[in-house]
């Protein structure tokens, strides 16, 4: 079964980004990261130069968010103060948050380690690393289609959660202020160590830009 992918009109698309609507986790599964099983392993350097792997957080909630520097989804995220108040909340409760961007150098979204930083910092980021996954390496062994693509591993490793931040599919800053955020209910599960409700959602944002 394959993936449907909806363009969507009056956006811009000067990064080469397609803005997508999938309808089926369908690359998460190829990919192998499926909740219930082992989360990929990674080992990505961040944007200060350390090298940050899935062995280094063992025992750890970990929150993995795919972002991007042009997409207006995840600006919409940022904008909403969605995003950081729930990276804040999770720092508060001892969870790792890692933002990755997949962008590869070829790609016009593409932002060097500093200016990387310098972005997400200007937005109001609040991760506990941002990763510099340039080689798509890492994006590719979770099978991240989009900006806001989520992940979240469980303390014992195994995949907990695959899918979309909300159920806003928006860009709208007032629906996403208004949405179901689904990372924060699978957290909420992890934390009262209950089984998470709703394991996996379809991601919603822009496609993406790995080397072509």
């Amino acid at each position: 079964m394959s993936r449907r992918m909806f363009l969507i009109t009056g956006v811009s698309t000067a990064a080469g980004l397609a803005f997508v609507l999938p309808t089926l986790s369908s690359a998460s599964a190829a990919a192998g990261a499926v909740p219930g099983q082992p989360a990929p392993a990674f080992e990505v350097m961040d944007a200060t130069g350390q090298a940050r792997t899935r062995a280094q957080f063992k025992g750890k909630t970990v929150v993995l968010e795919w972002s991007s520097s042009s997409c207006p989804f995840a600006a919409a995220q940022y904008k909403a103060g969605r995003m950081p108040e729930l990276q804040r909340w999770a720092n508060d409760q001892g969870i790792v948050w890692l933002t990755i961007l997949s962008s590869h150098p070829s790609r016009s979204d593409y932002l060097e380690p500093a200016k990387a930083d310098a972005f997400n910092r200007k937005r109001g980021g609040a991760p506990t690393a941002l990763l510099i996954d340039a080689s798509g390496t890492m994006g590719r062994a979770y099978g991240a289609a989009t900006a806001n693509h989520m992940f979240v591993v469980a303390p014992d490793g195994a995949l907990a959660y695959a899918g979309g931040i909300d159920d806003s599919q928006s860009m709208d800053t007032g629906k996403i202020a208004s949405s179901h955020n689904h990372v924060r209910a699978a957290l909420e599960d992890l934390l009262a160590r209950r089984r998470v409700a709703t394991p996996s959602t379809e991601p919603y944002g822009c496609a993406l830009a790995y080397a072509g």
